[in-house]
């Protein structure tokens, strides 16, 4: 096995530890909330779409934003390409690895056979970096597995090119330059202000507060959506699910946030982040109040009225908390 001498460090999530274990392979030290906070991660989104067999929400930017934002913030210059042919995209990455660059890939989840089967699901928007091969296998750093592990090269294959909502087609991406000098606070203070326009005056009705108030206003009536109620039961344990444990490190990324603004009061020596933080760790915990409700009350089957309109309400809170918060926080950048 030709291996790339590369860190492997487990994150939060699959995107943010991915960029941020390759910024530290090239030399810059920065923390994987920090890359998090800088690139605006926080989010909410209320969709229902073609897209989804059911309405669902999000808790982080895009996909793919992270390094953009990082990109543009940081000025760190990444190499990214897409392929048409998965012959070409197979022979690209094995010359990456070849000449000792560690590369990031998009993936389906569901073809990491590391992981355990029962979390493994069609997701197409999962990274991994690359860090070695041999003639059967290659070698990956997953940030959501606790040691490097080898996939069989058809594996990653059918992986990099699966079908369906947003095929990753092969997508590869490094870093090209890193610059020897950032001016971290204004990209701080940047990644905070995009935040919190996101968060409060995206002109979008399901981004944002509104969308957590739309999603309040909405489980109420997914009882009239749902096929029966064992459907209705999995998707409020899945609320459960999309908090928790697609790799947000708890409570909907809150914790991840409130790590960030820790991290920042201690580097831009301003205190009244540090009481963000924790301000930011308490509405954490009431989002996981929030998981803790879905789950139980889905797997018990306690889904009337009366427990959706108790759940609604407790997501309404979550809205004005984070209204208030993203004003305040907004308000002390500026």
């Amino acid at each position: 096995m030709k291996e790339i001498t590369f860190e492997h460090r487990m994150a939060a999530h699959c995107e943010t530890g991915t960029v941020t274990a390759l910024l530290n392979y090239g030399g810059l030290d920065i923390t994987e909330p920090m890359v998090f906070g800088i690139a605006s991660g926080i989010f909410f989104g209320y969709f229902e779409s073609s897209n989804f067999s059911f309405p669902t929400f999000i808790v982080r930017n895009k996909p793919g934003s992270i390094r953009k934002n990082i990109s543009k913030r940081l000025g760190v210059k990444f190499h990214e390409q897409k392929f048409s042919d998965p012959l070409k995209g197979e022979r690209v990455l094995n010359e990456l690895i070849s000449n000792g660059i560690p590369t990031a890939a998009q993936v389906d989840f569901y073809y990491m056979d590391y992981m355990p089967e029962y979390q493994r699901v069609h997701i197409n928007v999962h990274f991994v970096n690359v860090i070695g091969k041999n003639e059967t296998a290659y070698l990956v750093s997953d940030s959501y597995y606790p040691k490097k592990s080898e996939l069989k090269i058809g594996t990653l294959n059918k992986a990099r090119f699966a079908g369906g909502f947003m095929a990753p087609k092969g997508f590869l991406f490094y870093p090209l330059a890193i610059p020897s000098e950032i001016n971290f606070e204004k990209a701080i203070i940047t990644g905070i202000k995009k935040a919190s326009y996101n968060m409060l005056k995206l002109p979008v009705p399901f981004i944002g507060i509104k969308g957590m108030r739309k999603f309040a206003r909405k489980v109420k009536g997914w009882p009239n959506i749902a096929r029966d109620i064992d459907h209705l039961s999995h998707e409020i344990m899945r609320i459960n699910i999309l908090l928790e444990d697609q790799g947000t490190g708890g409570a909907g990324f809150r914790y991840l946030y409130a790590t960030f603004l820790q991290q920042v009061a201690a580097k831009l020596n301003e205190n009244s982040l540090k009481d963000m933080s924790k301000r930011m760790m308490l509405i954490g915990d009431n989002w996981r109040n929030i998981s803790y409700f879905a789950a139980k009350s889905g797997k018990n089957r306690d889904l009337g009225p009366e427990r959706l309109n108790e759940l609604s309400e407790m997501i309404n809170a979550r809205a004005d908390e984070e209204q208030q918060f993203f004003s305040d926080l907004a308000k002390l950048v500026k």
